[in-house]
């Protein structure tokens, strides 16, 4: 696992260390036991969860900004676990409504020994961000619109919103509410994987 995750790592230009290569092979090894038992993930296969879910995830780690980030809707802690992971100085906020996934993810914490996440069984509508937030980062998680509606008392005012994506999301971009606007999108290298990725980089409007 090491090895193919070495070779990933380097078609995609990404350099870490040998600690964070195990943890994150220890992280897909932990999500392989749990989803037997907890459903966590429709990707079954290890190698495939390195392009698909570990790779997917740390390609957006150059695009972050700031050093407290809050991913919503993390599911089995996509993207935050592999982010705090590659972004040791970052602290991420895993929000979860679905008590099974954040035992999971607290069982990650233990056995990584990850001091900069912190997760939490929550809905994003009535989660209070004390202090707000640097980013916040989703996957799969909503429209954009829906993203900036549920969310938008999260971040601080010079704070952005990450929306992992496949196709550009052209339609969406273009109905974002009033309050909000497009600050990039950027195409995302994922190597060995079959599809568009892009990450889509919203601010508020000032004044």
């Amino acid at each position: 696992m090491i090895t193919k995750l070495t070779s990933l790592l380097k078609a995609a230009g990404i350099s870490l260390s040998d600690q964070q290569k195990e943890q994150l092979v220890a992280y897909v090894g932990l999500l392989d036991k749990w989803n037997k038992a907890y459903n966590l993930t429709s990707v079954r296969d290890p190698q495939q969860m390195l392009v698909r879910h570990i790779l997917d995830s740390i390609v957006v780690a150059p695009h972050l900004k700031g050093e407290r980030f809050i991913d919503v809707g993390t599911g089995p802690g996509l993207p935050g676990i592999p982010l705090a992971i590659v972004m040791p100085q970052a602290h991420f906020t895993l929000l979860d409504s679905l008590g099974k996934r954040v035992r999971f993810l607290r069982q990650v914490q233990h056995e990584l020994g990850l001091t900069n996440i912190t997760p939490v069984q929550s809905r994003v509508e009535v989660f209070p961000a004390e202090p707000p937030f640097d980013g916040v980062i989703s996957r799969a998680f909503a429209s954009l619109e829906d993203m900036v509606n549920w969310c938008h008392h999260l971040p601080s005012e010079q704070g952005a919103f990450y929306a992992l994506k496949g196709v550009r999301p052209d339609d969406e971009i273009a109905s974002l509410p009033a309050g909000f606007h497009l600050i990039r999108v950027e195409a995302l290298n994922v190597p060995e994987l079959e599809g568009e990725r892009h990450l889509v980089v919203i601010g508020r409007q000032k004044g």
